[in-house]
């Protein structure tokens, strides 16, 4: 009996040898991270950011590759916004099934009324390229504005502005040649879905804002492009 039970271990053993060997080194540097991240207590915590399904418990040991994927650029982009106090005060990275989504403040972005980059958008331009060298996805940019801003500005309204601006972010990106223009799409949505309603200075800060969604490639419906 005792032979028996020391055989089922080595046995076991290195089947989880084999197995962490074949998993790829960006997975696990995803399962790394997530067990890492901050406000994780215990190897069964998930992260609040992320959507949960099932025992908490059993979530670390059902990540596929591709949920592992979506933890990576989600941590990723939480650690640059918690690291720089502008983005954090400004932006915010959110998951589904599909894909990872981040929102930042227009204030980071552009300068106002203008579609024109800020030095500070330098960085998050950055950090979206490399996501996209280094995972096989698609992503959308949104640009989103709030009522009246427009004005004063060289746009005859919300829709050229926001769409501008998700523009001028696309034409960004793409300033790096290693990434296909076909896995990036740009709209505009000028002032029509607002994240909370529009009833004073902070909620239009919030409103005001470009999101940038990574997905699968093959996902093209009402969510990706809401």
């Amino acid at each position: 009996m005792a032979y028996a039970d020391f055989v089922t271990a080595m046995m076991a053993f290195f089947l989880l040898m084999w197995i962490l060997n074949m998993v790829p080194k960006d997975v696990q540097k995803a399962l790394e991270t997530y067990f890492k991240a901050e406000g994780v207590s215990g190897a069964g915590a998930i992260h609040p950011d992320l959507p949960q399904t099932g025992p908490p418990e059993a979530k670390p040991h059902k990540l596929s590759e591709e949920q592992a994927a979506r933890y990576a650029i989600a941590m990723r982009f939480k650690k640059i916004i918690t690291e720089d106090p502008f983005l954090k005060r400004s932006s915010g990275v959110s998951s589904d099934d599909a894909g990872v989504l981040l929102r930042v403040n227009n204030d980071v972005m552009f300068k106002p009324g203008s579609a024109d980059l800020t030095p500070e958008a330098a960085k998050v331009v950055k950090e979206v390229q490399e996501v996209m060298r280094s995972f096989n996805l698609s992503l959308m940019v949104r640009g989103h504005a709030v009522p009246g801003e427009h004005k004063g500005g060289p746009f005859p309204s919300n829709w050229e502005l926001s769409g501008a601006r998700a523009g001028a972010v696309v034409r960004a990106i793409l300033a790096d040649k290693a990434i296909p223009p076909g896995r990036i799409r740009a709209v505009s949505y000028s002032d029509t879905l607002p994240l909370v309603p529009a009833l004073s200075p902070d909620s239009d800060a919030l409103n005001r804002r470009v999101e940038f969604y990574f997905h699968r490639p093959d996902v093209m419906n009402r969510s990706v492009v809401n």
